[in-house]
Protein backbone atom coordinates (compact mmCIF):
# COMPACT_ATOMS: atom_id res chain seq x y z
CA UNK A 1 0.00 0.00 0.00
CA UNK A 2 0.81 3.54 -0.87
CA UNK A 3 -0.79 5.43 2.00
CA UNK A 4 -1.49 8.00 -0.15
CA UNK A 5 -3.44 11.18 1.14
CA UNK A 6 -6.50 11.43 -0.76
CA UNK A 7 -8.57 14.64 -0.73
CA UNK A 8 -12.20 14.46 0.35
CA UNK A 9 -13.17 14.97 -3.32
CA UNK A 10 -10.63 12.15 -4.42
CA UNK A 11 -12.55 10.33 -1.65
CA UNK A 12 -16.45 11.40 -3.31
CA UNK A 13 -15.13 10.54 -6.70
CA UNK A 14 -14.12 7.19 -5.76
CA UNK A 15 -17.53 6.53 -4.40
CA UNK A 16 -19.38 7.54 -7.20
CA UNK A 17 -17.06 5.30 -9.82
CA UNK A 18 -17.30 1.85 -7.26
CA UNK A 19 -13.72 2.30 -6.51
CA UNK A 20 -12.87 1.98 -2.87
CA UNK A 21 -9.90 3.90 -1.91
CA UNK A 22 -7.52 1.03 -1.03
CA UNK A 23 -7.92 -0.53 -4.81
CA UNK A 24 -6.51 2.60 -6.22
CA UNK A 25 -3.66 2.64 -3.38
CA UNK A 26 -2.95 -0.59 -5.05
CA UNK A 27 -3.03 0.84 -8.19
CA UNK A 28 -0.41 3.60 -7.15
CA UNK A 29 1.60 0.69 -5.78
CA UNK A 30 1.53 -1.43 -9.47
CA UNK A 31 2.99 1.99 -11.42
CA UNK A 32 5.57 2.10 -8.53
CA UNK A 33 6.33 -1.73 -8.28
CA UNK A 34 5.05 -2.80 -11.67
CA UNK A 35 4.13 -7.17 -11.81
CA UNK A 36 6.80 -9.20 -13.12
CA UNK A 37 6.79 -9.51 -16.39
CA UNK A 38 6.02 -12.23 -19.19
CA UNK A 39 8.96 -15.09 -19.38
CA UNK A 40 9.05 -16.03 -23.51
CA UNK A 41 10.38 -19.14 -24.25
CA UNK A 42 10.16 -18.52 -27.87
CA UNK A 43 7.65 -17.13 -30.64
CA UNK A 44 5.30 -19.27 -32.32
CA UNK A 45 5.99 -19.43 -35.63
CA UNK A 46 4.46 -21.89 -38.70
CA UNK A 47 4.88 -25.56 -37.31
CA UNK A 48 5.37 -24.23 -33.71
CA UNK A 49 2.59 -22.92 -32.48
CA UNK A 50 0.82 -21.87 -36.02
CA UNK A 51 -1.18 -23.44 -38.34
CA UNK A 52 -1.07 -23.13 -42.01
CA UNK A 53 -4.66 -24.39 -43.02
CA UNK A 54 -4.51 -26.72 -46.49
CA UNK A 55 -7.10 -26.24 -49.29
CA UNK A 56 -9.14 -29.00 -47.88
CA UNK A 57 -8.89 -28.23 -44.36
CA UNK A 58 -10.44 -24.89 -45.51
CA UNK A 59 -13.33 -26.30 -47.44
CA UNK A 60 -14.15 -28.72 -45.09
CA UNK A 61 -14.18 -25.18 -42.45
CA UNK A 62 -16.37 -23.56 -44.62
CA UNK A 63 -18.89 -26.65 -44.21
CA UNK A 64 -18.71 -26.93 -40.75
CA UNK A 65 -19.16 -22.86 -40.62
CA UNK A 66 -22.43 -22.99 -43.13
CA UNK A 67 -24.07 -25.80 -40.66
CA UNK A 68 -23.49 -23.92 -37.63
CA UNK A 69 -24.32 -20.33 -38.71
CA UNK A 70 -27.33 -22.15 -40.28
CA UNK A 71 -28.58 -23.64 -36.71
CA UNK A 72 -27.86 -20.19 -35.34
CA UNK A 73 -24.53 -21.03 -32.88
CA UNK A 74 -22.54 -18.04 -33.57
CA UNK A 75 -22.47 -14.30 -32.16
CA UNK A 76 -20.67 -11.35 -32.59
CA UNK A 77 -18.74 -9.49 -29.80
CA UNK A 78 -17.68 -5.96 -30.83
CA UNK A 79 -15.25 -4.10 -27.84
CA UNK A 80 -16.13 -0.32 -28.65
CA UNK A 81 -15.96 1.34 -25.84
CA UNK A 82 -13.00 4.00 -26.62
CA UNK A 83 -13.11 7.43 -27.72
CA UNK A 84 -11.56 8.44 -30.44
CA UNK A 85 -8.94 10.96 -28.22
CA UNK A 86 -6.60 8.61 -29.68
CA UNK A 87 -7.00 8.39 -33.28
CA UNK A 88 -7.18 12.37 -33.77
CA UNK A 89 -4.05 12.67 -31.16
CA UNK A 90 -1.67 14.50 -33.68
CA UNK A 91 -4.65 17.00 -35.09
CA UNK A 92 -5.20 17.63 -31.31
CA UNK A 93 -1.75 18.48 -30.70
CA UNK A 94 -1.68 20.95 -33.68
CA UNK A 95 -5.03 22.64 -32.33
CA UNK A 96 -2.88 23.72 -28.53
CA UNK A 97 0.05 25.03 -31.06
CA UNK A 98 0.44 28.86 -30.96
CA UNK A 99 -1.18 29.81 -34.13
CA UNK A 100 0.95 28.94 -36.89
CA UNK A 101 1.23 30.44 -40.52
CA UNK A 102 1.17 27.72 -43.64
CA UNK A 103 4.42 29.06 -44.27
CA UNK A 104 5.92 28.00 -41.38
CA UNK A 105 4.06 24.58 -41.62
CA UNK A 106 5.82 24.29 -44.95
CA UNK A 107 9.49 25.03 -43.54
CA UNK A 108 8.93 22.68 -40.95
CA UNK A 109 8.84 20.29 -43.55
CA UNK A 110 11.59 21.01 -45.46
CA UNK A 111 13.27 20.36 -42.37
CA UNK A 112 12.18 17.15 -42.09
CA UNK A 113 9.43 17.50 -40.14
CA UNK A 114 7.74 14.43 -40.70
CA UNK A 115 4.58 15.40 -38.08
CA UNK A 116 4.01 18.43 -40.14
CA UNK A 117 4.31 16.86 -43.20
CA UNK A 118 1.70 14.36 -42.18
CA UNK A 119 -0.83 16.88 -41.03
CA UNK A 120 -0.25 18.85 -44.06
CA UNK A 121 -1.00 15.74 -45.91
CA UNK A 122 -4.32 15.37 -44.38
CA UNK A 123 -5.40 18.79 -45.27
CA UNK A 124 -4.91 17.92 -48.80
CA UNK A 125 -6.34 15.04 -48.74
CA UNK A 126 -9.34 16.11 -45.99
CA UNK A 127 -11.99 16.12 -49.15
CA UNK A 128 -11.61 11.81 -49.38
CA UNK A 129 -12.60 11.81 -45.95
CA UNK A 130 -16.36 10.46 -45.43
CA UNK A 131 -16.97 13.85 -42.65
CA UNK A 132 -16.11 16.10 -45.00
CA UNK A 133 -19.37 17.21 -46.19
CA UNK A 134 -20.82 17.56 -42.30
CA UNK A 135 -17.32 19.53 -41.19
CA UNK A 136 -17.64 21.60 -44.10
CA UNK A 137 -21.83 22.52 -43.00
CA UNK A 138 -20.55 23.08 -39.51
CA UNK A 139 -18.24 25.18 -40.67
CA UNK A 140 -20.54 27.20 -43.18
CA UNK A 141 -22.89 27.84 -40.07
CA UNK A 142 -20.49 29.70 -38.63
CA UNK A 143 -19.81 31.42 -41.71
CA UNK A 144 -16.49 29.71 -43.16
CA UNK A 145 -16.05 27.68 -45.86
CA UNK A 146 -14.23 24.98 -45.95
CA UNK A 147 -12.22 25.27 -48.88
CA UNK A 148 -11.30 29.22 -48.19
CA UNK A 149 -9.75 27.86 -44.94
CA UNK A 150 -8.06 25.64 -46.69
CA UNK A 151 -6.36 27.68 -49.35
CA UNK A 152 -5.75 30.21 -46.94
CA UNK A 153 -4.01 27.55 -44.51
CA UNK A 154 -6.52 28.64 -41.75
CA UNK A 155 -5.82 25.24 -40.51
CA UNK A 156 -7.33 26.06 -36.88
CA UNK A 157 -10.90 26.94 -37.58
CA UNK A 158 -10.78 23.48 -39.38
CA UNK A 159 -9.23 21.77 -36.46
CA UNK A 160 -11.80 23.49 -34.30
CA UNK A 161 -15.06 22.59 -36.37
CA UNK A 162 -13.87 19.20 -36.53
CA UNK A 163 -12.33 18.24 -32.64
CA UNK A 164 -14.34 20.58 -30.19
CA UNK A 165 -17.79 20.30 -28.93
CA UNK A 166 -18.80 24.01 -30.44
CA UNK A 167 -18.23 20.97 -34.10
CA UNK A 168 -18.17 17.64 -34.66
CA UNK A 169 -16.49 16.52 -31.06
CA UNK A 170 -14.53 14.11 -32.59
CA UNK A 171 -12.07 14.26 -30.51
CA UNK A 172 -14.75 13.04 -27.51
CA UNK A 173 -16.88 10.97 -29.52
CA UNK A 174 -16.74 7.45 -29.49
CA UNK A 175 -14.78 5.87 -32.33
CA UNK A 176 -17.73 3.51 -33.07
CA UNK A 177 -19.71 6.85 -34.09
CA UNK A 178 -16.93 8.19 -36.06
CA UNK A 179 -18.09 8.35 -39.83
CA UNK A 180 -15.18 6.31 -41.83
CA UNK A 181 -15.65 5.14 -45.45
CA UNK A 182 -17.75 7.28 -48.17
CA UNK A 183 -20.02 6.10 -50.44
CA UNK A 184 -21.45 7.18 -53.68
CA UNK A 185 -25.02 6.08 -51.77
CA UNK A 186 -24.02 8.21 -48.18
CA UNK A 187 -21.07 7.23 -45.60
CA UNK A 188 -21.09 4.79 -42.84
CA UNK A 189 -19.26 4.76 -39.08
CA UNK A 190 -17.55 1.45 -37.92
CA UNK A 191 -20.91 0.65 -36.19
CA UNK A 192 -22.36 0.21 -39.17
CA UNK A 193 -19.60 -2.23 -41.27
CA UNK A 194 -19.79 -4.47 -38.57
CA UNK A 195 -23.84 -4.73 -38.69
CA UNK A 196 -22.65 -5.45 -42.46
CA UNK A 197 -20.10 -8.01 -41.50
CA UNK A 198 -22.37 -9.61 -39.10
CA UNK A 199 -25.22 -9.90 -41.33
CA UNK A 200 -22.33 -11.75 -44.17
CA UNK A 201 -21.17 -14.42 -41.23
CA UNK A 202 -24.01 -14.88 -38.23
CA UNK A 203 -27.37 -15.00 -39.91
CA UNK A 204 -28.95 -18.00 -38.78
CA UNK A 205 -31.50 -20.06 -40.61
CA UNK A 206 -34.17 -17.89 -39.31
CA UNK A 207 -32.52 -14.76 -40.43
CA UNK A 208 -31.64 -13.68 -36.94
CA UNK A 209 -28.24 -12.18 -36.26
CA UNK A 210 -27.26 -11.15 -32.98
CA UNK A 211 -24.44 -8.75 -32.38
CA UNK A 212 -23.33 -7.49 -29.05
CA UNK A 213 -21.85 -4.04 -28.97
CA UNK A 214 -19.94 -2.92 -25.26
CA UNK A 215 -19.69 1.00 -24.61
CA UNK A 216 -18.77 3.24 -21.87
CA UNK A 217 -21.47 4.77 -20.03
CA UNK A 218 -21.37 7.71 -21.24
CA UNK A 219 -21.72 6.68 -25.25
CA UNK A 220 -24.78 3.99 -24.42
CA UNK A 221 -27.65 5.93 -25.44
CA UNK A 222 -25.71 7.78 -28.83
CA UNK A 223 -24.71 4.42 -29.65
CA UNK A 224 -28.46 2.60 -29.08
CA UNK A 225 -29.79 5.47 -31.02
CA UNK A 226 -27.45 5.34 -33.76
CA UNK A 227 -28.42 1.67 -33.89
CA UNK A 228 -31.97 2.20 -33.83
CA UNK A 229 -31.67 4.88 -36.71
CA UNK A 230 -29.79 2.55 -39.21
CA UNK A 231 -31.08 -0.65 -37.97
CA UNK A 232 -34.13 -0.85 -40.63
CA UNK A 233 -31.70 -0.19 -43.67
CA UNK A 234 -29.85 -3.19 -42.76
CA UNK A 235 -32.20 -5.48 -41.86
CA UNK A 236 -33.84 -4.53 -45.20
CA UNK A 237 -31.27 -4.27 -47.35
CA UNK A 238 -29.40 -7.61 -45.77
CA UNK A 239 -32.67 -9.85 -45.21
CA UNK A 240 -32.08 -9.84 -41.50
CA UNK A 241 -33.45 -9.29 -38.50
CA UNK A 242 -30.63 -7.70 -35.81
CA UNK A 243 -30.71 -9.33 -32.10
CA UNK A 244 -29.12 -6.29 -30.57
CA UNK A 245 -27.67 -6.15 -27.17
CA UNK A 246 -25.39 -3.30 -25.79
CA UNK A 247 -23.34 -3.41 -22.48
CA UNK A 248 -21.28 -1.08 -20.54
CA UNK A 249 -17.98 -1.48 -19.49
CA UNK A 250 -18.24 -1.18 -16.09
CA UNK A 251 -17.26 1.92 -14.37
CA UNK A 252 -15.81 0.33 -11.18
CA UNK A 253 -13.14 -1.54 -13.28
CA UNK A 254 -11.71 1.55 -14.26
CA UNK A 255 -7.52 2.37 -13.36
CA UNK A 256 -6.06 5.18 -12.12
CA UNK A 257 -3.68 6.87 -14.32
CA UNK A 258 0.06 8.45 -13.39
CA UNK A 259 2.53 11.07 -14.60
CA UNK A 260 5.72 10.21 -15.49
CA UNK A 261 6.74 10.40 -11.62
CA UNK A 262 4.02 7.91 -10.79
CA UNK A 263 1.59 10.61 -8.99
CA UNK A 264 -1.85 10.73 -8.89
CA UNK A 265 -2.74 12.35 -13.14
CA UNK A 266 -5.28 14.86 -12.99
CA UNK A 267 -7.39 16.80 -15.20
CA UNK A 268 -7.40 20.48 -16.04
CA UNK A 269 -10.12 20.89 -12.89
CA UNK A 270 -8.12 19.32 -10.54
CA UNK A 271 -9.61 15.51 -10.69
CA UNK A 272 -8.37 12.12 -10.35
CA UNK A 273 -8.14 10.61 -13.89
CA UNK A 274 -10.12 6.89 -13.83
CA UNK A 275 -10.03 5.46 -17.32
CA UNK A 276 -11.60 2.19 -18.85
CA UNK A 277 -8.54 -0.37 -17.93
CA UNK A 278 -8.80 -1.62 -21.42
CA UNK A 279 -10.54 -4.59 -22.79
CA UNK A 280 -9.82 -6.83 -19.95
CA UNK A 281 -12.83 -5.23 -18.23
CA UNK A 282 -14.78 -6.42 -20.79
CA UNK A 283 -14.16 -10.54 -19.58
CA UNK A 284 -17.92 -9.84 -17.14
CA UNK A 285 -19.43 -8.63 -20.29
CA UNK A 286 -18.20 -11.58 -22.42
CA UNK A 287 -19.12 -13.53 -19.85
CA UNK A 288 -22.47 -12.68 -19.28
CA UNK A 289 -23.26 -12.66 -22.82
CA UNK A 290 -23.68 -16.95 -22.26
CA UNK A 291 -23.30 -17.30 -26.22
CA UNK A 292 -21.82 -20.42 -27.93
CA UNK A 293 -19.33 -19.81 -30.71
CA UNK A 294 -18.56 -16.03 -30.58
CA UNK A 295 -16.40 -13.60 -33.39
CA UNK A 296 -14.65 -10.99 -31.21
CA UNK A 297 -13.18 -7.90 -33.17
CA UNK A 298 -12.42 -4.70 -32.78
CA UNK A 299 -14.57 -1.92 -33.73
CA UNK A 300 -12.20 -0.30 -35.89
CA UNK A 301 -10.64 -3.22 -38.05
CA UNK A 302 -13.13 -2.42 -40.80
CA UNK A 303 -12.78 -2.25 -44.38
CA UNK A 304 -15.34 -0.66 -47.07
CA UNK A 305 -17.93 -3.34 -48.09
CA UNK A 306 -16.37 -3.61 -51.70
CA UNK A 307 -13.02 -4.88 -50.19
CA UNK A 308 -14.35 -7.55 -47.36
CA UNK A 309 -14.72 -10.65 -49.54
CA UNK A 310 -11.05 -11.81 -47.59
CA UNK A 311 -11.65 -10.66 -44.53
CA UNK A 312 -15.55 -12.67 -44.80
CA UNK A 313 -14.03 -15.92 -46.41
CA UNK A 314 -11.45 -16.03 -43.54
CA UNK A 315 -13.86 -14.97 -40.75
CA UNK A 316 -16.00 -18.30 -42.08
CA UNK A 317 -13.37 -20.51 -42.32
CA UNK A 318 -11.78 -19.69 -38.81
CA UNK A 319 -15.37 -20.39 -37.68
CA UNK A 320 -15.94 -23.77 -38.87
CA UNK A 321 -12.28 -24.56 -37.91
CA UNK A 322 -13.14 -23.90 -34.70
CA UNK A 323 -16.28 -26.17 -35.23
CA UNK A 324 -14.31 -28.86 -36.24
CA UNK A 325 -11.96 -28.92 -33.78
CA UNK A 326 -14.52 -28.59 -31.02
CA UNK A 327 -16.47 -31.36 -32.27
CA UNK A 328 -13.33 -33.85 -31.40
CA UNK A 329 -12.74 -32.25 -28.33
CA UNK A 330 -16.21 -32.74 -26.94
CA UNK A 331 -15.99 -36.23 -28.26
CA UNK A 332 -12.41 -36.84 -26.05
CA UNK A 333 -13.61 -35.34 -23.46
CA UNK A 334 -16.48 -37.40 -22.82
CA UNK A 335 -14.67 -40.37 -23.76
CA UNK A 336 -12.46 -40.11 -20.74
CA UNK A 337 -15.46 -38.91 -19.09
CA UNK A 338 -16.76 -42.09 -19.13
CA UNK A 339 -13.52 -44.06 -17.85
CA UNK A 340 -13.92 -46.64 -20.87
CA UNK A 341 -10.46 -45.89 -21.60
CA UNK A 342 -8.16 -48.29 -23.69
CA UNK A 343 -5.07 -47.77 -23.71
CA UNK A 344 -4.90 -47.01 -27.16
CA UNK A 345 -7.32 -44.14 -26.70
CA UNK A 346 -6.14 -42.70 -24.08
CA UNK A 347 -2.40 -42.53 -26.81
CA UNK A 348 -5.03 -41.14 -29.09
CA UNK A 349 -6.42 -37.98 -26.93
CA UNK A 350 -2.90 -37.43 -26.26
CA UNK A 351 -1.66 -37.05 -29.38
CA UNK A 352 -4.44 -35.11 -30.59
CA UNK A 353 -3.53 -32.56 -27.52
CA UNK A 354 -0.38 -32.17 -28.84
CA UNK A 355 -0.67 -31.99 -32.56
CA UNK A 356 -4.35 -30.07 -33.03
CA UNK A 357 -4.56 -28.43 -29.64
CA UNK A 358 -0.80 -27.50 -29.14
CA UNK A 359 -1.14 -28.49 -24.96
CA UNK A 360 2.19 -28.89 -23.49
CA UNK A 361 2.72 -32.07 -21.14
CA UNK A 362 5.07 -32.18 -18.83
CA UNK A 363 8.47 -34.99 -19.09
CA UNK A 364 6.42 -36.69 -16.03
CA UNK A 365 3.15 -37.51 -18.05
CA UNK A 366 4.15 -40.82 -19.40
CA UNK A 367 4.97 -42.03 -15.68
CA UNK A 368 1.66 -41.18 -14.34
CA UNK A 369 -1.10 -44.11 -14.16
CA UNK A 370 -4.29 -44.08 -16.26
CA UNK A 371 -6.47 -42.43 -13.99
CA UNK A 372 -3.87 -39.60 -13.51
CA UNK A 373 -3.85 -39.22 -17.17
CA UNK A 374 -7.43 -38.97 -17.20
CA UNK A 375 -7.59 -36.38 -14.69
CA UNK A 376 -4.67 -34.26 -16.17
CA UNK A 377 -6.29 -34.65 -19.54
CA UNK A 378 -9.83 -33.57 -18.50
CA UNK A 379 -8.42 -30.66 -17.14
CA UNK A 380 -6.43 -29.62 -20.09
CA UNK A 381 -9.53 -30.35 -22.30
CA UNK A 382 -12.22 -28.75 -20.66
CA UNK A 383 -11.47 -25.20 -21.49
CA UNK A 384 -13.04 -22.09 -23.27
CA UNK A 385 -11.30 -22.28 -26.63
CA UNK A 386 -10.32 -19.25 -29.03
CA UNK A 387 -9.17 -19.60 -32.38
CA UNK A 388 -7.40 -16.41 -33.41
CA UNK A 389 -6.34 -15.39 -36.62
CA UNK A 390 -2.67 -13.97 -37.00
CA UNK A 391 -0.82 -12.03 -39.66
CA UNK A 392 2.49 -11.50 -41.11
CA UNK A 393 3.90 -8.83 -38.47
CA UNK A 394 4.77 -5.60 -40.68
CA UNK A 395 5.80 -3.78 -38.26
CA UNK A 396 2.59 -2.91 -36.33
CA UNK A 397 2.43 -1.93 -32.82
CA UNK A 398 0.63 -3.92 -30.87
CA UNK A 399 0.79 -8.10 -29.53
CA UNK A 400 1.77 -11.17 -30.86
CA UNK A 401 1.30 -14.64 -30.52
CA UNK A 402 4.60 -16.46 -28.06
CA UNK A 403 5.26 -19.46 -26.60
CA UNK A 404 5.28 -18.52 -22.77
CA UNK A 405 6.34 -19.99 -19.82
CA UNK A 406 4.61 -20.21 -16.38
CA UNK A 407 4.60 -22.78 -13.51
CA UNK A 408 6.88 -25.24 -15.15
CA UNK A 409 4.74 -25.15 -18.44
CA UNK A 410 4.70 -23.74 -22.09
CA UNK A 411 1.43 -22.59 -23.24
CA UNK A 412 0.29 -20.13 -26.43
CA UNK A 413 -0.72 -16.61 -25.55
CA UNK A 414 -1.17 -13.45 -27.06
CA UNK A 415 1.83 -11.20 -25.16
CA UNK A 416 1.54 -7.53 -25.70
CA UNK A 417 5.32 -5.53 -25.82
CA UNK A 418 4.21 -3.89 -22.73
CA UNK A 419 4.41 -6.97 -20.81
CA UNK A 420 8.16 -8.26 -22.22
CA UNK A 421 11.27 -7.14 -20.12
CA UNK A 422 12.99 -5.10 -22.85
CA UNK A 423 15.41 -4.58 -20.97
CA UNK A 424 17.09 -8.25 -20.90
CA UNK A 425 18.66 -8.81 -24.37
CA UNK A 426 17.24 -12.64 -24.65
CA UNK A 427 13.80 -11.34 -23.97
CA UNK A 428 14.32 -8.68 -26.72
CA UNK A 429 15.67 -10.89 -29.42
CA UNK A 430 12.67 -13.56 -29.13
CA UNK A 431 10.36 -10.30 -29.53
CA UNK A 432 12.44 -8.88 -32.01
CA UNK A 433 12.60 -12.58 -33.57
CA UNK A 434 8.48 -12.96 -33.88
CA UNK A 435 7.20 -13.67 -38.01
CA UNK A 436 3.39 -12.82 -36.76
CA UNK A 437 1.36 -10.40 -35.29
CA UNK A 438 -2.23 -10.35 -33.47
CA UNK A 439 -4.67 -8.47 -35.27
CA UNK A 440 -7.60 -9.39 -32.82
CA UNK A 441 -9.90 -11.13 -35.27
CA UNK A 442 -10.87 -14.71 -33.41
CA UNK A 443 -13.73 -16.63 -32.24
CA UNK A 444 -14.07 -18.12 -29.45
CA UNK A 445 -15.79 -21.68 -28.12
CA UNK A 446 -17.33 -20.33 -24.30
CA UNK A 447 -19.57 -23.74 -24.03
CA UNK A 448 -18.33 -26.76 -22.41
CA UNK A 449 -18.98 -30.51 -23.97
CA UNK A 450 -22.50 -30.25 -22.19
CA UNK A 451 -23.45 -27.07 -23.71
CA UNK A 452 -23.06 -25.33 -20.65
CA UNK A 453 -21.39 -21.77 -20.58
CA UNK A 454 -18.21 -21.66 -18.81
CA UNK A 455 -17.24 -19.32 -15.74
CA UNK A 456 -14.82 -17.62 -18.23
CA UNK A 457 -13.23 -15.73 -14.92
CA UNK A 458 -12.31 -18.74 -14.16
CA UNK A 459 -10.09 -19.10 -16.64
CA UNK A 460 -8.43 -16.04 -16.74
CA UNK A 461 -4.28 -14.81 -15.07
CA UNK A 462 -5.33 -11.93 -12.35
CA UNK A 463 -1.71 -11.36 -12.09
CA UNK A 464 -1.25 -10.30 -15.93
CA UNK A 465 -1.78 -6.55 -15.37
CA UNK A 466 0.49 -4.26 -17.37
CA UNK A 467 1.23 -0.33 -17.83
CA UNK A 468 0.80 1.48 -21.22
CA UNK A 469 1.61 5.04 -22.22
CA UNK A 470 -1.56 7.12 -23.25
CA UNK A 471 -2.59 10.78 -23.25
CA UNK A 472 -4.98 12.95 -22.30
CA UNK A 473 -6.05 16.34 -24.64
CA UNK A 474 -1.91 16.13 -25.36
CA UNK A 475 -0.77 15.48 -22.35
CA UNK A 476 1.39 12.05 -21.55
CA UNK A 477 0.22 9.70 -18.82
CA UNK A 478 0.59 6.01 -17.67
CA UNK A 479 -2.37 3.95 -17.34
CA UNK A 480 -2.62 0.38 -15.68
CA UNK A 481 -4.32 -2.08 -18.45
CA UNK A 482 -6.43 -5.06 -16.10
CA UNK A 483 -5.36 -8.52 -17.60
CA UNK A 484 -6.50 -8.02 -21.75
CA UNK A 485 -9.54 -9.53 -22.84
CA UNK A 486 -7.30 -11.66 -25.78
CA UNK A 487 -3.94 -11.71 -22.91
CA UNK A 488 -4.32 -12.25 -19.44
CA UNK A 489 -8.11 -12.34 -19.33
CA UNK A 490 -7.96 -15.79 -21.52
CA UNK A 491 -4.20 -16.89 -20.39
CA UNK A 492 -5.71 -20.44 -19.83
CA UNK A 493 -8.19 -20.73 -22.60
CA UNK A 494 -7.19 -23.55 -25.36
CA UNK A 495 -5.31 -21.27 -27.99
CA UNK A 496 -5.15 -22.17 -31.18
CA UNK A 497 -3.22 -19.62 -34.26
CA UNK A 498 -3.99 -19.75 -37.45
CA UNK A 499 -2.38 -17.40 -40.27
CA UNK A 500 -4.60 -15.48 -42.35
CA UNK A 501 -3.98 -13.00 -44.79
CA UNK A 502 -2.90 -8.98 -43.80
CA UNK A 503 -5.73 -8.39 -46.38
CA UNK A 504 -8.00 -9.31 -43.21
CA UNK A 505 -6.39 -6.58 -41.01
CA UNK A 506 -7.49 -3.18 -41.77
CA UNK A 507 -7.23 -1.23 -38.34
CA UNK A 508 -8.05 2.48 -37.90
CA UNK A 509 -5.90 3.62 -35.11
CA UNK A 510 -5.43 7.32 -36.46
CA UNK A 511 -7.39 9.54 -38.69
CA UNK A 512 -4.62 9.21 -41.45
CA UNK A 513 -5.17 5.55 -41.75
CA UNK A 514 -8.93 6.41 -43.17
CA UNK A 515 -7.13 7.57 -46.42
CA UNK A 516 -5.49 4.02 -47.01
CA UNK A 517 -6.98 1.75 -50.00
CA UNK A 518 -9.23 -0.58 -47.61
CA UNK A 519 -11.03 2.63 -46.43
CA UNK A 520 -11.22 4.01 -49.76
CA UNK A 521 -14.16 3.10 -52.30
CA UNK A 522 -12.31 4.14 -55.80
CA UNK A 523 -8.84 3.10 -54.53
Amino acid sequence: MTNFKWTPRDLRQMKALGIHPREAERQLGLFKTPPPFISIARPAKPKDGIFRLKSGAKKSALGNFEKARRNGRFSKFVPASGAASRMFHLLTRFLQREPFSIAELKNEILKGEKESLQFFEFMESISRLAFFNELGSVLSKREMDIETLRREGRFREILEGLLLPQGLNYAQKPKALIKFHLYPFGDRTPFEEHLVEAAETVRDRSKKCRVHFTVSEEHQEPCRGHFMEVKEKYEKKYGTRFDFEISVQATRTNTLSVDAENRPFRDEEGHLFFRPSGHGALLENLNGLKGDLVYIKNIDNVTVENKTETGIYWKKVLGGYLVGVQEKLFGAIEKLNSKKVSAGELKEITRFAKRDLNIFFSAGFTKLSVSQKIRVLIKKLDRPIRVCGVVPNAGEPGGGPFWVREGGEETLQIVESAQINFSKASERRLFQDSTHFNPVDLVCGVRDWKGKPFDLLRFRNPKAVFISKKSLNGRELKALELPGLWNGAMAHWITLFVEVPSKTFNPVKTVFDLLKPAHQVNV
